[in-house]
């Protein structure tokens, strides 16, 4: 890793007594090297270990930081950030993997998708082409376990979420919404429209690493047959 001067402004702000949210840059766009400021200030603050701080969490273009208010408060912590911004974060120096991830498109693995290409005025091959043909990128992780928000979509797929979320989503379902890609890594409920699924698992607890994709991943989405994804989770490929 090598140090560089922190390339954005940051703006500190309190959240109750116990947590303080840091705003990176101007926040009003979510663009590649926003994105790379928070994840290297990030692990800057993790690094640091500053006392008190009980929890990091990364998103595009901000950081929530909750501490223990019996143990510091948001001076000192803003105190603490602004010092490691002034004497310089390190960037990682290693080139990012990147992550194939195989998609049965449509049918009931997708259910949505001829209902996302009528209101995007395009064919479902259209938008399995789109879908397909970008190169993406893991931007943070959330929601719940194993689940990561990927950036990259092509502005012709941007569409909103559902206006009804689903009470059920299956685990390796690959959805669309709010301009943005995601995979659900766990069955549960969710608004985001189902365009086909994988199936990988994005998250296994049994594994020696349980998160399928990690920040910086780049990842490329693969189109399968509906025989190819039945060989595919039978075996566990």
């Amino acid at each position: 890793m090598t140090s560089e001067t922190f390339p954005f402004e940051i703006t500190v702000t309190p959240l109750a007594e116990s947590a303080v949210l840091i705003r990176i840059g101007d926040c009003e766009s979510i663009e590649p090297s926003v994105v790379d400021a928070v994840g290297s200030l990030t692990g800057a603050v993790d690094r640091a270990r500053i006392a008190g701080v009980v929890d990091v969490v990364p998103a595009y273009a901000t950081i929530l930081i909750s501490f223990d208010p019996e143990a510091t408060d948001g001076c000192q912590i803003e105190h603490a950030i602004r010092e490691i911004v002034a004497t310089g974060v390190p960037t990682s120096e290693s080139a990012p993997r990147t992550v194939i991830i195989p998609v049965a498109y449509g049918d009931d693995f997708g259910p949505d998708l001829a209902e996302v290409a009528s209101v995007l005025s395009l064919t479902p091959d259209r938008v399995i082409d789109l879908h397909a043909s970008a190169e993406y990128r893991v931007a943070f992780m959330g929601f719940s376990p194993g689940w990561a928000y990927l950036m990259g979509t092509p502005p012709e797929l941007a569409i909103a979420r559902r206006h009804e979320p689903r009470t059920r989503v299956p685990a390796g379902s690959v959805s669309l919404g709010g301009g943005q890609t995601g995979v659900y890594p766990s069955e549960s409920p969710g608004g985001w429209h189902l365009l086909g699924r994988t199936p990988l698992r994005m998250f296994d607890p049994d594994r020696s690493e349980p998160f399928l994709l990690q920040p910086r991943d780049h990842v490329r989405f693969v189109p399968i047959s509906a025989e190819r994804f039945a060989a595919m989770a039978n075996t566990g490929e």
